[in-house]
């Protein structure tokens, strides 16, 4: 599989690149970075330098690139794993419209573990209709968006069943609502990633955890979910939708 990635220089993309490094099934036919300083082959500083052949773009950047991302993608007819997280509504629209042409790969998480939390959570808040639900996240002390894209999308697996249920993100100085679905978040150190979700009933409390201990986690993901995209056709897809096939 030949991959174009874009992010090439941040701490994932530099873990793909390792990960690629040790795996014979995965060539980086290109990389692609605004910000590269990097005058070698198959390094780029903008899309419209970059005329590699390749499988499909993996992209480990920014979602203020979103647009010019898609765009390149579409152009190329080339599958897009977009592993990036705070997209504006705006920008969540250019997604879904860019996957009627080409497989869109969209998750908040890449980890196999986070799936899994995510569809006991949605479980779990449906055999406890009326407890209260908070979720803490915590991650390194350099991550920009807070709520993490994890916790909505955990978030979002809950209200699945919680169909009235809203976000209080941070609550604010006042009482908690019957309906919220409580969220924290905690930035510091060099945490890699925490997710627990507590479901409390006021006689007990369940509580759901992951914690990520190397960000390689979030790279192998990645690139399983390029191998899955390859055998797809045009439409927007994400970890549900590949955990669902395994």
């Amino acid at each position: 599989m030949k991959i174009i990635l874009h992010g090439y220089t941040g701490k994932m993309g530099q873990i793909v690149q390792e990960v690629c490094a040790e795996n014979d099934e995965y060539e980086i036919a290109a990389m692609i970075a605004f910000d590269s300083q990097k005058k070698a082959d198959h390094c780029y500083r903008s899309f419209e330098e970059c005329n590699e052949e390749a499988d499909l773009v993996i992209d480990f950047s920014s979602r203020a690139v979103t647009e010019a991302l898609l765009a390149f993608c579409v152009k190329r007819n080339l599958p897009l794993v977009l592993c990036t997280t705070g997209q504006t509504e705006e920008e969540k629209q250019m997604i879904k419209d860019a996957s009627k042409t080409i497989p869109v790969f969209f998750s908040a998480n890449f980890s196999l573990g986070v799936a899994v939390l995510a569809s006991l959570a949605r479980q779990a808040a449906a055999m406890f209709p009326d407890a209260d639900i908070e979720i803490l996240e915590k991650h390194h002390n350099r991550k920009a968006d807070a709520p993490s894209g994890t916790a909505l999308l955990l978030a979002d697996e809950i209200k699945e069943v919680r169909t009235d249920a809203v976000y209080a993100a941070p609550r604010g100085n006042r009482k908690r609502q019957k309906n919220e679905i409580g969220i924290s978040s905690l930035r510091m150190g060099n945490e890699v990633g925490t997710h627990e979700i507590y479901i409390n009933t006021g006689s007990e409390c369940l509580t759901l955890t992951h914690q990520a201990y190397s960000r390689a986690v979030f790279a192998e993901g990645a690139l399983k979910a390029a191998e899955y995209l390859l055998t797809k056709e045009p439409g927007l897809y994400n970890m549900k939708d590949m955990v669902a096939e395994i």
